[in-house]
């Protein structure tokens, strides 16, 4: 029998994640079939339970499910616990249900695959809700020098300062503050959906800053877009931050660690 997965969310018809998930695996000639579910949004862990029933062996879980599954774990990744979510759920041998979560380090491997390593690098962290609190501990892990983060409600970063201070230097302040520019610059919120920017000043960018923004798209995002015409280096969307998020979950589960270049090239392409 085909070793079966899936990805769970509401929606769910617009995810990329079965066509990745199938890249992978005709890639490391691995057996497997990995399908969408739409769940009902108040039925998620039922939804769950009888995908496991019926022999389901991990699954992706996107909006607006990720702190429910965090919920339905019997063990969590150290990651996962401090993200406060989990987009991989894994069934093991025994029944017991493991949670990770891939985003932060879908990432930063997206991050070190387009601009080298991160070690020593001053980097801005805009916005502090889930995508950005689920990123904290990687790009800690990768050696950065600070981490500075910014958000609209300036509470909600100092609370993540206060979660995260003990990992690596985390700091914050005014999201309208002007103080230097930073080495890296990335936009966690989805602001660019609505075609809008964040409120943080064009004096946080210098000629040698590179811009990273999570959400993505045929065209420049707004924040991109922004960025370059502040004369920012570089600008690049988050598209290879889905693909490195499920390449990762794809490890955990097949032991396998795919490319990602032949899927990000597909993707691109039918944007």
């Amino acid at each position: 029998m085909t070793d079966r997965y899936a990805v769970f969310g509401n929606p769910i018809g617009h995810s990329k994640s079965p066509k990745i998930h199938a890249v992978f695996a005709a890639e490391t000639d691995q057996s497997l079939r990995y399908e969408a579910i739409l769940a009902p949004v108040d039925a998620f862990e039922a939804s769950f339970g009888t995908f496991v029933a019926n022999q389901g062996l991990g699954a992706n879980v996107t909006v607006p499910f990720k702190e429910q599954a965090f919920a339905l774990c019997d063990e969590l990744s150290d990651q996962a616990q401090l993200a406060g979510a989990v987009n991989t759920l894994s069934v093991l041998s025994n029944g017991t249900i493991r949670g990770d979560n891939t985003d932060g380090l879908g990432l930063v491997t997206d991050l070190q695959r387009q601009f080298g390593s991160l070690k020593g690098l001053n980097i801005l962290l805009v916005g502090a809700g889930g995508a950005a609190r689920g990123s904290v501990l990687p790009l800690l892990q990768a050696g950065i020098a600070k981490l500075t983060i910014v958000n609209r409600t300036q509470s909600k970063a100092e609370a993540l300062v206060d979660i995260f201070s003990e990992y690596g230097d985390v700091v914050t302040l005014p999201i309208e503050h002007t103080g230097h520019s930073y080495d890296v610059i990335i936009n966690s919120t989805s602001s660019s959906l609505s075609g809008d920017v964040p409120k943080i000043s064009y004096q946080t960018i210098a000629e040698d800053t590179v811009c990273y923004d999570m959400m993505y798209g045929k065209e420049q995002t707004a924040f991109n877009a922004w960025a370059l015409a502040q004369g920012a280096k570089q600008a690049v969307d988050g598209l290879g931050m889905l693909v490195g998020q499920a390449a990762q979950s794809f490890l955990i589960w097949r032991k396998v660690k795919p490319s990602v270049e032949t899927v990000l090239t597909q993707l691109r392409a039918e944007l």
